[in-house]
């Protein structure tokens, strides 16, 4: 995975809700822009919880381990494509 790919992905507007898949098998949504962070060597993302409170923290993810970007369904139900 790229900064340059991920960086892309964010400065979209609108968002287009996105999974980050990592060599592990964890996976992190990104749903709005103001809940990832992106940096030199990966990105953060935060994630409210089920009672759509303000995360206590967030989940680092390393270039090195992403192994796929997949698009999620938007709140509206609707499918982001990829392009």
């Amino acid at each position: 995975m790229s900064f340059r790919e991920l960086q892309k992905r964010l400065q979209q507007r609108p968002l287009k809700p996105f999974r980050v898949v990592l060599s592990s098998g964890d996976t992190y949504e990104a749903r709005h822009p103001e809940m990832a962070l992106l940096l030199q060597g990966g990105i953060e993302i935060a994630a409210p919880n089920a009672k759509g409170e303000p995360p206590e923290a967030a989940a680092c993810c390393s270039l090195l381990h992403i192994t796929a970007i997949e698009p999620i369904a938007a709140k509206n139900g609707r499918h982001s494509r990829k392009k």
